[in-house]
């Protein structure tokens, strides 16, 4: 969340040193929070939401450190309809990590970890929560991000963790124009559960609305298509729904 200095107090400041200025502006601590409405969730290639719209959220906390926590939550569908939990419609994120810098070669890393927590009652299938540890290196408008899984099940899949995800992406701001291109590749293994394994794609484009108005700050519509080589027999809900089917997604989003 950016900071806001009111007028008044820049006004009651005036006259004192600029030291006391300095010390006001440069608090430590940033807290910053996001919603959006999606007309699909898709994770990595496969719907969330069997399609379905989906209304998400989250709340962070940075420290001018690097030291990051946050959590984050949306509406699933695939927990009943392809996991077979008796009930269960809510994913809740929670996360933490450090990135930062690395010296002056324009290089920037991301190490942390995640809590993926699906509550539900889930009967005799096997439970959904997962738990994922991460590094990524950025260089420009390049990422690369390799994820690892600890726990014992992997997104409902049982035994698997060693599972790993490995993803390289790139976001690009076309010139001063608002939009911002993005692509992306992805490959999920199962550990013991390889039928499972798939490769992801993405190309997306975005506006920043801020371009058109402050009163629009901070809000952001998009469009994304999605697309996988997941395995259907293996990928498809019990509606029929193949989840890692190619699929064009909108939204929009608001950061404060």
């Amino acid at each position: 969340m950016k900071k806001i200095v009111s007028a008044l107090i820049l006004a009651g400041l005036v006259g004192a040193p600029g030291v006391v200025m300095a010390e006001e502006a440069a608090s430590p601590h940033t807290l910053s929070a996001n919603v959006g409405m999606y007309s699909n969730y898709v994770f990595r290639g496969i719907s969330q939401t069997g399609g379905d719209p989906a209304l998400q959220g989250g709340l962070d906390y940075t420290h001018s450190s690097g030291f990051y926590l946050g959590t984050w939550g949306s509406n699933v569908g695939w927990l009943e309809d392809f996991q077979g939990y008796n009930s269960g419609n809510v994913e809740i994120d929670v996360y933490g990590g450090f990135r930062g810098g690395i010296g002056e070669t324009g290089l920037s890393f991301d190490v942390g970890a995640i809590q993926y927590m699906f509550p539900g009652d889930n009967g005799t299938v096997t439970e959904a929560d997962t738990t994922e540890i991460y590094g990524a290196v950025g260089w420009k408008w390049f990422t690369a991000k390799y994820s690892y899984y600890i726990s014992d099940d992997v997104f409902g899949f049982a035994d698997a963790d060693g599972s790993d995800y490995l993803g390289i992406s790139a976001s690009v701001p076309l010139g001063e124009t608002g939009l911002t291109a993005g692509a992306s590749w992805g490959t999920f293994s199962f550990d013991n559960n390889s039928a499972q394994d798939y490769d992801d794609w993405k190309v997306s484009l975005a506006y920043d609305m801020g371009k058109l108005s402050d009163v629009t700050s901070g809000v952001t519509v998009g469009v994304a298509y999605t697309d996988t080589n997941a395995d259907e027999a293996k990928w498809t809900d019990a509606n029929g729904e193949y989840l890692g089917d190619g699929t064009t997604t909108v939204w929009i989003s608001k950061a404060f």
